[in-house]
């Protein structure tokens, strides 16, 4: 795996923001897909884990600090 570190529950900043304007996401399925949901509307997105990896800017709040 690369040197960008994520886990359930995170929230990660992607590259792109989403269209309602936030760019913040929360990890809420993993697996061989990556299922994320919008902060600001609450849509949710399933991608592939290797795609996820390339559009992931950072991660903003690990799970275990909340």
């Amino acid at each position: 795996m690369s040197a960008k570190e994520f886990d359930l529950h995170d929230l990660v900043e992607m590259k792109k923001p989403h269209p309602c304007g936030t760019n913040e996401w929360k990890i809420i399925r993993m697996g061989a897909d990556i299922r994320i949901k919008c902060e600001g509307c609450g849509h949710s997105v399933m991608l592939p884990r290797n795609e996820f990896a390339k559009k992931m800017k950072k991660v903003t709040v690990r799970a275990e600090e909340e």
